[in-house]
This record gives C-alpha cells, sequence and structure tokens, in this order.
C-alpha cells in the first residue's frame, strides 16, 4: 500500500483489502490480556491473553504463547498456543506441534502436527456443517 492510499501492485490484494479497502489485522501482544468477546472480519493474531469468544475472523492466528478461553469461529483457524473452547473453522483448521484445544473442532478440513493435543471431538465434513447448522454439501451420486 502506498502512502496515498493506492493499491501496491507488486503483490494481489487479499480478499480483506478488496472487500474493504484496507487489510484488517488485529494484533493481541504477549503480555496482553482481553476480557470479552472479539469480532473482526480480517486476521486476529494472538500472542496475549483472551478471555472470551473470538467471531467472524477470515483468520485467526494463535501463537505459541497465546491462549484463548473461548470459543472460536472463523475461516481459518492456525493454533499454536492454547484453546479452552470449541474452534469452528469454515474452512481449516491447523494444529501446531505446541497447540492444545480442550473442546470440540468442527472443520472442512484439519491439519494436526505431532505434538498437537485435541482433547474433545472432531467433526469432519458433512457431520461439522450438521454441526455449524449449515446445511451439508451433497454429490449429485447422493441424490
Amino acid at each position: 500500500m502506498s502512502i496515498f492510499n493506492k493499491p501496491s501492485t507488486d503483490r494481489p490484494m487479499t480478499r480483506a483489502e478488496s472487500a474493504s479497502g484496507e487489510a484488517t489485522v488485529s494484533v493481541i501482544g504477549a503480555g496482553m490480556r482481553i476480557v470479552g468477546n472479539v469480532e473482526s472480519n480480517g486476521v486476529v493474531k494472538v500472542e496475549g491473553t483472551i478471555e472470551g469468544a473470538v467471531r467472524g475472523a477470515r483468520q485467526v492466528l494463535l501463537g505459541k504463547s497465546g491462549v484463548i478461553l473461548g470459543d472460536i469461529h472463523a475461516a481459518d483457524a492456525v493454533i499454536g498456543g492454547k484453546v479452552v473452547g470449541s474452534v469452528v473453522a469454515t474452512e481449516r483448521v491447523e494444529l501446531q506441534a505446541t497447540a492444545s484445544v480442550e473442546g470440540d473442532v468442527n472443520t472442512r478440513s484439519i491439519v494436526v502436527f505431532e505434538g498437537g493435543q485435541i482433547n474433545g471431538t472432531v467433526r469432519m465434513g458433512d457431520a461439522a456443517a450438521r454441526a455449524q447448522g449449515t446445511p451439508a454439501i451433497r454429490l449429485a451420486a447422493d441424490a
């Protein structure tokens, strides 16, 4: 982005930039604590602590020192820290080796690196869509 808010031509625009004209990135730094729900339509990067739900984010990035004591509702979630609550991602969940989730995970796709922990139920595909209250995608052969 240039100084006069003209889009830069050296990289493609992200979904958040094309929708709002600006990239939306919210950072909860190490040592920072938020008590209450966080709502965003962009990227939420957490290195501190959130005591509440994170909703509506395009992507949640939880660093290895980050803690979320509440549910996560996003399109994508990359978890490196601790979550005490459910993770609902419409597209993808990635649990890194330092991740710990104490709650259910509902997503279309999941990656768990060696060392990543889930203490809860994992629902994927049609089961995840039903759990989220959205209609499941049906193939023509199923009809």
